[in-house]
Parts: structure tokens; C-alpha cells; sequence
């Protein structure tokens, strides 16, 4: 089968390899699509980040680069292995694209799994990945969709992301959020909080990803901050007080900076952004405002809410596609895009239904 495979900074590689194996306790699935991460941006630019150089093996996957790409996914069960009982071929499913050791507890009442030692991600340090046209994930990390379109069900791991950093904010309804970057997780975050009384302002340099978030409804307030002095819009908003709560979705360090003059004092800011360098942080201000900042990493027993989030109809998924490409055209139509075109864009999925 084709599979995008993961060599060195720089170098992906489309290339056939054998199809997996459906072993007692998995499920195999046929990819439909594949989302690109900014996650993925940052293994092509500066890594390897979370995949594992060539000759240093993951602990717990064992594999090390070359490793199949892709962990933003969704497809169709092809077959169950023996002792599962609640999939069957033929439906609709994501995945919960963890790699994590067996004696983690993962329960539905786990809140710490994420961030248990050696954690990584499918699609990122092993275990097969969406950018291919199988995949065999353990039973406990697929979710089905139930009639959720397969392409929108390949933007429920990010929009997973972006209710777990909700849930890390601690925002209510009625408060204020300003998001910096509306690339994909900004956007799906702004869903999020919208979806839950939030009132949302954006700030973003893109006319595209602007417009993306004006028309989707998911801000009610964007700016520009190249030519919009945005901390002065917000506390004009927010009757001087400013944003309850930020969200840095971007890892630019004009970004951050502007979220610590924009927060209100005791406000939070949460960073969701992978950074592939190390930031500034001016520690007075945290200090003088009694600002909690807060990190985020992906998910957490969140794929259920989430799904049912979009099975509500409290998020429409659809319009933040903005373009389908072939896994041939990974590097050039997808990678090259978001990269050197980001203003162009906002996900760009991989079709493998085909």
C-alpha cells in the first residue's frame, strides 16, 4: 500500500509497504482522509520533534524513523480483530491517535493519560499512520461517527484539541476570549468556545483565515495586527478590562506578547501552539497581573464530547476545508502550501478514499 513515510527534516517520502496486520484486540481501517498537521509543518522544518531519529528507537513503540506520517484521520473499519465486539466493518470511525503504555490507566475517567511518561503520537513515533491507505489502531483509541461526513470527521482530532485547551482554560459562558492565529486550531478553538457562550475576537494577519473566521461565525470580532493596535480594541470591547482568556495558537512571539497586554489581571492564557523554538516571556507582567499561563497538549478523554459537539450541530465542520489533495501531491500541493501559502489555506485534507 502507499504510505507517506517520515525520513529526516525535509525529507518525506511516498513509498509502498506491506499492509498491517489485524491482530486480537484492533481494529483495521480503511483511511478516507488525512488532515495536516501543523504538527507535521513543524517534523518537515525542524525536526525530528516527536519522531524518533533513525537508530533510537521510541520505548515504547520500538520504531524509529522512517515512520508513516498522519494522525489527523478518519476511515472505514475493514475488519475487527478477535474480541471486538462493539465496531464492525463498514463503520465510520476516527481515531485517537495515542501511543501510550498498556499500564497507564485510560479509563473513561482518566484526566492524566496525556501526560503520561514516553507519550506520543500515532502518525508521529510509530504504530502505522493516517497518511497511508490502512491502518491497524487498538480498540481503545477509535471513536465512531456515527452519519458524520468523512472528510469533516478527519478535523475532529484537532477540534479535540481545541476543547481540551477549553477545558484547560477554565472559560464560562459569557466571558471574552481573544485567539491569536486562525489557522486551523485557532479556528476549531474559536468553534469551541463559541459553541459554549463564548464571546471571541481573533487576531490574525491572514485576509483569508480572517474572512474564514467572519463567515464561519466563530468570532465575532477580528482584527488585523499589522495595521490594528489589537490590545487597545480589546479592552475597548471589554470596558478596559481585557480578555478573560487567550489562547496562542501560532508560536510567533509578537503573539504572545500581545495576549499578556491584552489578558485582564488574574486572567489565563493558555498555549496550544507547538513551538519549534524557544520563546520570551516578560516575567513582570505575569508577575504584576497574576496571569496563570498554561500549557496544552492534544486531548484527553475528549473525543466523545467532541464528536457529539458536531452531532448537535453546535460546530459545522465543513467550511474550514479548503482544499483536498492526492497523497502524491503531499509535498507539493500540501506541504509547500502550508508552508511558503499559508495565507491561502487553512486544512488541507489527503484523500485515500479513492
Amino acid at each position: 500500500m502507499k504510505a507517506a513515510r517520515y525520513y529526516d527534516r525535509g525529507d518525506i517520502r511516498i513509498e509502498d509497504i506491506p499492509e498491517p496486520t489485524v491482530e486480537p484486540g484492533t481494529v483495521g481501517i480503511s483511511v478516507a482522509f488525512c488532515g495536516i498537521c501543523g504538527t507535521d509543518l513543524h517534523e518537515y522544518l525542524d525536526g525530528p520533534i516527536f519522531v524518533p531519529p533513525h537508530g533510537h528507537p521510541h520505548p515504547i513503540s520500538g520504531e524509529a524513523a522512517p515512520v508513516t506520517m498522519g494522525h489527523e484521520m478518519s476511515g472505514v473499519v475493514y475488519a475487527v480483530g478477535e474480541g471486538v465486539t462493539d465496531i464492525a466493518p463498514g463503520d465510520h470511525v476516527v481515531v485517537e491517535p495515542y501511543i501510550i503504555r498498556d499500564s497507564v490507566d485510560t479509563g473513561p475517567d482518566s484526566t492524566t493519560y496525556h501526560l503520561s511518561d514516553d507519550m506520543n503520537f500515532i502518525g508521529l513515533a510509530g504504530h502505522g499512520g493516517g497518511l497511508a491507505e490502512k491502518i491497524v489502531v487498538a480498540r481503545r483509541w477509535v471513536h465512531p461517527v456515527g452519519d458524520i461526513p468523512l472528510d469533516e470527521a478527519a478535523l475532529i482530532e484537532p477540534l479535540s484539541v481545541g476543547f481540551h485547551a477549553f477545558k484547560r482554560s477554565d472559560a464560562k459562558t459569557g466571558d471574552f476570549a481573544l485567539i491569536t492565529g486562525a489557522g486551523p486550531i485557532g479556528l476549531l478553538t474559536a468553534a469551541v468556545l463559541k459553541a459554549e457562550g463564548i464571546t471571541v475576537a481573533i487576531s490574525e494577519p491572514s485576509e483569508l483565515r480572517r474572512k474564514k473566521a467572519l463567515d464561519t461565525g466563530v468570532a465575532a470580532h477580528v482584527f488585523n495586527p499589522i495595521d490594528t493596535d489589537v490590545v487597545a480594541e480589546v479592552k475597548a470591547l471589554t470596558g478596559g478590562k481585557g480578555a478573560d482568556v487567550g489562547f496562542e495558537c501560532t508560536s510567533v512571539q509578537p503573539a504572545l506578547d500581545t495576549l499578556f497586554d491584552a489578558i485582564k489581571p488574574t486572567g489565563v492564557i493558555v498555549v496550544e501552539s507547538i513551538w519549534g523554538h524557544p520563546a520570551s516571556l516578560e516575567m513582570q507582567k505575569l508577575v504584576l497581573k497574576e496571569i496563570d499561563l498554561r500549557g496544552t497538549i492534544a486531548y484527553v478523554n475528549s473525543h466523545p464530547e467532541t464528536i457529539k459537539l458536531v452531532k448537535e450541530g453546535k460546530v459545522d465542520l465543513r467550511p474550514f476545508i479548503t482544499g483536498k489533495i492526492a497523497l502524491e501531491n503531499l509535498i507539493d500541493e500540501g506541504f509547500e502550501t502550508l508552508i511558503k501559502r499559508n495565507e491561502t489555506a487553512v486544512k488541507i485534507l489527503v484523500d485515500l478514499s479513492k
